[in-house]
């Protein structure tokens, strides 16, 4: 896991310098860099294309950006970070005096040193974000003002990867693609589901696990609109974000509250001891939304450290590459393992022997404990598994009404299956 963390953050650290917006090359940019860890279906999706009660926009690139003294010296540059610059501005070439430049210009006040992030997605404005430290110093005079930008019919693009399971059922894991220079929100979301995908190729899972990389709010939409026939397929899902900084771990519950990725999660972060948080679903935040609205109403969860603005960095120059720790993705990304480990062992069995106690002893079942450590929690865990084997029981529902670790139950569960006395 440590190796894992390190290989995350150098991933961050080469996604980090790219603008990315919901459309436009800088997404494509990223997820060529992530193509390089996984194959990826890339879909593009044409400008004008109504998904649900949206439709897809024009597609923005942008080349340069700058603000410009009257000596010519740059005081405001895109080329020195992403985050300079209003997303989705429209082109601008104008000289002007600070005193009208000013109502274009994005700082944060109780932040005097950092970069704010701002968007205009869906209204044609121009604009640029400084530091209010950079604005304070600017003199009255004449501005050159440039932004070398293209809004244009173009293309949505998204990619899926696919681990397939041994089953159809699905499970969907999805992050944003959109934000620029932001290193928590939304990079190490990025970085832990591509590693997370790596994990779940090496085994046989048995969930079918579908990874989507798109844009925030259109690209889930998207998704939806152009995957409705399917998407009774999806049985359970996780939204990644804010993977990455030194916060305890938040699980935001789907908007069910008693989804089973709900119950598994709660369980596993529970079981681990890790200080964290389990909170109700609202419909604002990230993708979840999306997939819990009510016309879907999927079981999708979204799990994070610190949530979305609830750190004073979020949305800042300051979610920077130093914000996030390689430790800290690594113990995301072991979560996420743990959690679906449970939810692809999460069977429902039928005791095949229901009248009356079975013979372990004479299926060799407690001879294998013998030199268990936990013999006892092992031999109870064989017992629970029997009594609540009716076909409405989960092993789930056996480790939590036990009391019980859920890797205990479920080698429990392998032992009495071994030895006939219960089917899946």
């Amino acid at each position: 896991m440590t190796a894992a963390g390190e290989e995350m953050h150098a991933l961050v650290e080469r996604l980090y310098p790219l603008c990315r917006s919901i459309t436009g090359d800088g997404v494509r940019a990223t997820l060529e860099i992530v193509g390089e860890y996984l194959p990826l279906r890339v879909h593009e999706v044409p400008t004008g294309t109504q998904v649900l009660d949206w439709t897809v926009p024009q597609e923005w690139n942008i080349r340069d950006a700058y603000v410009a003294d009257s000596a010519g010296h740059r005081v405001v540059d895109f080329a020195a970070s992403s985050l300079h610059v209003l997303g989705y501005s429209v082109p601008v070439s104008a000289t002007m005096p600070l005193a009208e430049l000013r109502a274009h210009l994005h700082t944060l006040p109780d932040h005097p040193s950092w970069v704010p992030y701002r968007t205009s997605y869906y209204r044609p404005e121009w604009g640029f974000c400084l530091s209010q430290e950079t604005l304070d110093a600017l003199p009255e005079g004449m501005y050159e003002v440039r932004i070398d930008s293209t809004l244009a019919d173009g293309h949505l693009t998204y990619a899926e990867h696919v681990v397939p399971g041994q089953v159809s059922d699905e499970v969907i894991v999805s992050c944003h693609v959109c934000h620029p220079s932001l290193a928590n929100d939304n990079l190490a979301g990025i970085a832990v589901a591509t590693f997370l995908a790596r994990a779940l190729a090496q085994r046989t899972p048995y969930y079918t696990y579908r990874f989507l990389f798109a844009p925030g709010t259109i690209g889930a939409i998207t998704w939806l609109a152009r995957n409705a026939e399917r998407v009774d397929r999806v049985k359970h899902g996780l939204v990644l974000a804010c993977a990455g900084d030194r916060g305890e771990l938040t699980y935001k519950q789907s908007r069910r509250g008693d989804a089973e990725i709900d119950r598994v999660m709660r369980h596993v972060l529970a079981a681990s001891g890790r200080p964290h948080r389990v909170t109700e679903f609202t419909p604002y935040g990230y993708d979840e939304r999306q997939f819990c609205s009510p016309g879907f109403d999927l079981g999708v969860g979204s799990l994070s450290r610190t949530p979305y603005a609830g750190y004073p960095e979020y949305h800042t120059s300051a979610d920077d590459l130093d914000f996030v720790s390689p430790e800290a993705m690594a113990d995301t990304l072991a979560v996420c393992r743990e959690a679906f480990a449970v939810l692809d062992r999460n069977r429902r069995y039928v005791n095949l022997s229901p009248y009356g106690e079975p013979q372990l002893g004479r299926r060799g079942l407690y001879d294998s404990l013998g030199g268990r450590s936990d013999a006892k929690e092992a031999q109870m865990a064989m017992l629970w598994v029997l009594s609540l084997s009716d076909g409405e029981h989960a092993l789930l529902d056996v480790a939590e009404r036990a009391g019980l670790p859920f890797d205990t139950v479920a080698a429990a569960a392998d032992a009495l299956h071994g030895a006939g006395l219960v089917k899946a």
